[in-house]
């Protein structure tokens, strides 16, 4: 999981969601009419769905487990927990198909207080909550949340974690390759290296690469080669460009 930067909805397309809020609160909606509502907006859908796209790692990933691709609108704060949060924006994350029906559903855990227990990757860093172990591909908790977010979304499922240790080695043979290119001043060709890199599935994994090798340990953790690269810094501005 990597952090997402929420973009703006048109003027418009938010209005018209706000619209669908204001009508679910006057009406004081549970949660069967809330979901007749959006199931029955299909306007709005589109035009969430789409900005959704453009915020997504990669090839629209699920902003969940980064693998899969998303197919789904989830619902942060699922409807059957607050119905009047069905159409608004800051609600809606891009999800794929395993994350949103199979594991987390209507899950929504909270605190004592109240408070969700679950990582908003918009609104969190998830890496203050999560570690990624490169060698295993799994992930740790680093806190309450992070325990929660790799329960409900079941982070560390055989697949997932075989998936990020592939892309790991694929990582670390792009990041090389580049930096080689680079040095023999082929710019073209390690910048498709890395447009490459970044839309892969599990961008969590480059990032945790990215974070080691600023450590005083990093070649304890990573190849050498790999540090060279990731704090050479044509190559990272080169990478920063490609994001």
């Amino acid at each position: 999981m990597i952090p997402i930067k929420r973009i703006t909805l048109e003027e418009k397309l938010a209005k018209r969601l706000m619209d669908r809020t204001y009508a679910l609160m006057a009406s004081k909606a549970d949660s069967q009419s809330a979901r007749k509502a959006w199931a029955a907006a299909s306007k709005e859908k589109r035009g969430v769905r789409e900005h959704l796209v453009q915020m997504a790692p990669g090839i629209e990933r699920c902003m969940y487990c980064g693998d899969n691709r998303a197919t789904d609108i989830d619902h942060f704060e699922p409807i059957s927990d607050r119905p009047c949060g069905t159409f608004e924006w800051l609600n809606h994350l891009l999800a794929c198909g395993s994350c949103n029906s199979n594991e987390k559903r209507d899950r929504f855990p909270r605190d004592d207080e109240g408070n969700p227990l679950l990582v908003d990757p918009t609104q969190d860093d998830p890496g203050l909550h999560l570690r990624l172990i490169l060698a295993t591909g799994e992930y740790r908790a680093r806190t309450l949340q992070g325990n929660a977010t790799i329960k409900v979304f079941n982070l560390n499922r055989g697949d997932l974690a075989m998936g990020r240790r592939r892309a790991y080695q694929m990582a670390d043979a792009a990041l090389c390759r580049a930096h080689g290119l680079l040095r023999q001043g082929r710019i073209e060709e390690a910048r498709e290296r890395l447009t490459a890199l970044v839309s892969q599935p599990h961008a969590s994994v480059l990032q945790e690469m990215l974070r080691l090798s600023s450590l005083p340990t990093a070649k304890d953790i990573l190849d050498s080669e790999v540090v060279a690269a990731l704090t050479d810094q044509d190559l990272l501005a080169e990478l920063r460009n490609t994001f």
